[in-house]
């Protein structure tokens, strides 16, 4: 599947979907609705974060159970079921870290089926996730198939007609240079004078660097070279042999990237990151419930439970995702303006 466009990928919103795709491999379940197994074997008062995970994340088990004060607040519906029905979009082909099939072939894995099994633990449910396509997603809040989707889901402006938001990752680009290289972005344009970045056509980040070379040539600074290649692998081929100083992508892509080349002659390190967003506003990810669900305010109290107690700081370090941490979560932030999305 080709880039999204900036209108397309900021529409549909998942940030990170369509460059994740190709990394998956095998590892992902096929067709358009799936229930594939969603728990690990945890003790009662644990939930084990980055299990079966394929070496794209470091395995911990984390104490957490219900808060009552928080569970207080769940719709009467929802508390009486039992159940968190929690939507991730990642069929048919996966997206690491975010979500995919585990390495026993059957258990849905990743960084949103975590936060998703997280804060269902803090709620007192039992979670159930139900993997799909995209589109299935929204249909799925839409039609109450599913409470809440824990999918890397960009919080909009034009997605607050149909839904409510709880703020809980950033939503961010990458760059990623050879783990040898000590260049770093350091949130400054003018430091990529003179180099050679790859970027996927006609995605959200090309907009933003195509930007930055504008800028460069009207300040007389050396040129940023811009390429493009067909897919991941010849991109990070041609940052292994030094055709390219760095790749800008998004930032979940790059983490999984590091950590799966650890140790590795191709290994590769983050030298910074950049709001999805532009300069304007911090993109964020954040868990989606239909509108007026009354969810969004149990699920950001939920998450700002794990923020406090030191399980969030652990689930991103297990996914290699720190560099997106949020200090809280909020209630329907400030999104994509209409005039982005």
């Amino acid at each position: 599947m080709s880039p999204l466009s900036l209108r397309s990928r900021l529409t549909r919103g998942l940030t990170a979907g369509t460059v994740l795709a190709s990394l998956a491999g095998g590892l992902a379940a096929c067709g358009g609705d799936s229930d594939a197994a969603t728990t690990t074997d945890s003790a009662a008062g644990t939930v084990t974060v980055g299990a079966l995970s394929n070496g794209a994340a470091q395995q911990a088990t984390l104490k957490v159970a219900e808060v009552k004060s928080i569970s207080a607040e769940l719709p009467k519906s929802v508390a009486k079921s039992g159940t968190l029905e929690i939507g991730v979009g990642f069929l048919p082909a996966g997206s690491p870290p975010l979500g995919y099939v585990g390495s026993d072939q059957k258990t849905l894995t990743g960084s949103e089926a975590d936060i998703g099994r997280l804060v269902a633990a803090v709620l007192g449910l039992k979670p159930e996730l139900k993997n799909s396509t995209w589109e299935n997603l929204f249909i799925g809040l839409d039609s109450g198939k599913v409470d809440v989707a824990f999918s890397n889901v960009t919080d909009t402006e034009e997605r607050k007609a149909k839904y409510e938001f709880a703020s809980y990752r950033e939503d961010n680009l990458g760059f990623a240079v050879k783990a040898t290289n000590s260049w770093n972005f350091d949130g400054n344009y003018e430091n990529l004078a003179g180099k050679t970045v790859a970027v996927g056509a006609g995605t959200n980040q090309e907009r933003i660097l195509l930007e930055w070379k504008k800028k460069l040539a009207a300040e007389g600074k050396k040129a940023l070279t811009v390429k493009y290649f067909q897919d991941n692998n010849s991109t990070y081929l041609a940052l292994a042999s030094g055709k390219i100083d760095a790749y800008l992508a998004p930032n979940p892509s790059v983490a999984y990237q590091v950590s799966s080349t650890k140790g590795s002659a191709k290994a590769v390190r983050n030298a910074g990151t950049y709001s999805g967003a532009g300069s304007s506003l911090q993109g964020l990810i954040a868990a989606t419930a239909k509108k007026n669900s009354g969810l969004a305010k149990p699920l950001a109290d939920a998450i700002n439970y794990l923020i406090k107690n030191g399980q969030y700081a652990k689930w991103l370090a297990a996914w290699n995702l720190s560099n997106e941490a949020v200090a809280k979560s909020e209630v329907n932030p400030p999104g994509l303006p209409l005039t982005d999305s």
